[in-house]
């Protein structure tokens, strides 16, 4: 199949938008959230209970485990949409990574995708597709470790033109966020920078070649 074709993927007619392949969308405003493109703003909710568990709890030395919602976004060239995002304190130490973050009150996982998703990048017109990816991940950021149970959501875009940008940045995220840019599945394969999840790249590939799993795949942890 050629670069830019999907097979069967999601039914998402999103209205969003995006830069071209290789460009870089530099971040001034919005609500993005960094972390080893993980660790996004606020403090999400928690539910349940068990160490790691998929709907929340405690991790170790009794950290609590954020539920995250993430987005695979692509656009009608299946170009994903990716986040870059560096230690606050050491814009040297940088990653790639999905939009999304914490879910907040009451609200779904679904509906923290969305929200997220606006936040971050300012596409409003999106419809969500399925739970594509579970995963549980610890890593370190902005001097303190952070435990998170994510769900990676699909969503779809027709829109190629630029993409709004974000919208309320907390000086966190304004000191650990410096762009985003769409990717090719070829650009996430053969890139030397770091990228999180740490298997998108295959995760991708598989993707676009079959199309959405039938049921959530189940990560391997990622403990950083």
């Amino acid at each position: 199949m050629t670069e830019g074709t999907g097979t069967g993927i999601g039914a998402g007619s999103v209205e969003g938008g995006g830069t071209g392949a290789g460009t870089s969308t530099g971040i001034g405003t919005g609500s993005v959230e960094g972390g080893r493109g993980l660790a996004e703003g606020g403090t999400g909710s928690v539910e349940g209970g068990g160490t790691g568990s998929a709907e929340g709890g405690t991790g170790e030395a009794g950290r609590e485990v954020r539920q995250v919602a993430r987005v695979i976004l692509l656009d009608p060239d299946d170009r994903v949409l990716l986040m870059h995002g560096h230690e606050p304190d050491d814009p040297g130490d940088t990653w790639w990574f999905t939009p999304g973050g914490g879910v907040e009150g009451d609200e779904t996982r679904a509906q923290a995708a969305l929200r997220e998703l606006a936040e971050e990048t300012g596409l409003t017109d999106v419809e969500l597709g399925p739970v594509l990816w579970r995963r549980h991940c610890s890593f370190p950021f902005a001097g303190r470790r952070w435990d998170q149970d994510e769900w990676y959501y699909l969503a779809r875009t027709r829109h190629t033109g630029p993409v709004p940008g974000p919208q309320a940045l907390t000086e966190l995220e304004t000191r650990s966020l410096s762009g985003l840019r769409w990717w090719t599945s070829a650009e996430l394969s053969a890139a030397h920078e770091t990228v999180y999840p740490i298997r998108l790249a295959e995760l991708l590939r598989t993707l676009l070649d079959e199309g959405p799993p039938s049921t959530p795949v189940v990560l391997a942890p990622e403990i950083v």
